[in-house]
């Protein structure tokens, strides 16, 4: 089932019901639908502020939210596009720190969808080129662009280098392996040097490309992409690092200082808030200095990635954590987090995703794994989780089977079922 949400005004869920009838353009490759249905908008793409440009199959997003913060504290007006959207289409732009309104998101959509009626393209073709012409009318001083599947085919890498202020790659691992890692010529066939490829496909001339370091077959090709097109390649453990104790403290070839630890949970932030800081370290075009820096990391929010809920109508006043992680990476990082303490696990997981990689690691701290549907998809039965798995018919029921013992509560599984929590709790991204 497509995700292309719902809407309490008439106008925006006229024009999501025109993104619902789009067909998915299953095995297409290439730019040219995004380039042709910019062209007929008049290039806004070309007409924005500094971007920063973040691929990656995890942290990308959390990148992204520090980068938003770091900027924001240093006064700058930045517009953010960022996917998926958890309870509204809204949430996928934001104009100048400001979730798009209803209004402004109606009619840029109408626009978009009347402009490209011919040339096909996809829901994500459409939401970047709306997010872009929202963008373009909006008086902002930097843009954060957020990586929607892979890079090089991607909608965002219609980006051109003048545009960019600088590209970054966050943590690798596999996911949408179907589209990523379908058969072609001329690519990577190792599927970890396959996924490098695809992601370092959004590196542009002169342009400066951050990244993590990863595995060497995945190094290789992130330095062969940098290579091709002479982008200058800044590299965590080679051009910087980011170290966390007490306090976290950043090197690379211009200086060292301390910040303080990021608020977002868990141990893998300090690789994005390092990637963050970086990013804003090796480019000319904004400016930011350790204060905002600061400010950022303490600021920033990044809702249904190691969220503690607040108390509310579906968590009560009980410790309730929400993660829509579904990949093996997500899993190692839940598993790393809870490690030595014991914990109930409500579960929800479409189709297609691998209940073993969220479970094989919390393994050892499960109290109980209480199993529910994920609203509107096909989901993994309960079975699937376990001989000691429970099923329950939705979150709240399933909350009302676990014994209030003083545990910790994860919710997790998949953003989709996330973005039901959100809504059942009362707290609508914002």
């Amino acid at each position: 089932m497509k995700d292309f949400g719902k809407s309490d005004d008439p106008r925006v869920q006229a024009q999501l019901d025109r993104l619902a009838a789009l067909s998915l353009p299953q095995g297409r490759l290439g730019l040219e639908t995004i380039r042709a249905l910019m062209e007929r908008l008049g290039n806004p793409h070309r007409k924005l502020p500094p971007v920063f440009h973040v691929a990656g199959t995890n942290g990308k997003g959390s990148t992204c939210a520090f980068l938003r913060a770091m900027l924001e504290a240093e006064g700058y007006r930045v517009h953010v596009t960022t996917s998926p959207h958890l309870v509204r289409y809204n949430e996928r732009i934001r104009i100048a720190g400001q979730l798009i309104s209803d209004e402004a998101l109606a009619e840029v959509l109408a626009e978009v969808l009347d402009a490209g009626e011919e040339l096909g393209p996809s829901f994500f073709e459409v939401t970047i080129a709306a997010a872009f012409l929202a963008f373009s009318r909006t008086p902002a001083d930097v843009c954060v662009v957020e990586v929607g599947m892979g890079g090089r085919f991607d909608a965002t890498n219609v980006l051109e280098p003048e545009a960019l202020a600088a590209c970054g790659i966050a943590a690798l691992g596999l996911d949408h392996e179907r589209f990523l890692l379908a058969p072609e010529d001329g690519v990577p066939t190792e599927p970890m040097a396959r996924i490098a490829f695809e992601k370092a496909g959004i590196a542009k001339q002169a342009v400066p490309l951050v990244t993590l370091s990863y595995r060497p077959e995945s190094n290789r090709e992130v330095i062969a992409a940098a290579s091709r097109v002479a982008a200058p390649l800044r590299m965590q453990g080679d051009s910087w690092d980011c170290r966390a104790g007490s306090m976290l403290t950043y090197r690379d070839a211009a200086g060292s200082f301390t910040l303080p630890r990021p608020a977002l949970a868990g141990a893998h932030q300090i690789d994005n808030a390092g990637l963050a800081l970086a990013l804003l370290r090796h480019q000319m075009r904004v400016e930011v200095g350790p204060e905002a820096m600061a400010q950022g990391l303490m600021a920033a929010q990044w809702p249904a990635r190691m969220q503690r809920l607040k108390p509310g109508p579906l968590t009560g006043t009980r410790d309730v954590w929400l993660d829509g992680g579904h990949n093996p990476q997500a899993g190692a990082m839940l598993g790393e987090h809870f490690a030595g303490q014991r914990l109930h696990l409500v579960i929800g997981m479409i189709e297609g995703k691998d209940p073993g990689s969220l479970i094989g690691p919390l393994a050892a701290s499960l109290a109980s794994v209480t199993a529910v549907p994920v609203p509107g998809h096909d989901w993994h039965p309960v079975e699937a989780f376990g001989a000691k798995a429970r099923p329950a018919p939705d979150v709240p029921s399933a909350m009302a089977l676990i014994p209030d013992d003083g545990l910790p509560i994860l919710i997790a599984g998949s953003l989709y079922l996330a973005g039901e929590v959100l809504r059942l709790n009362g707290e609508l991204p914002d």
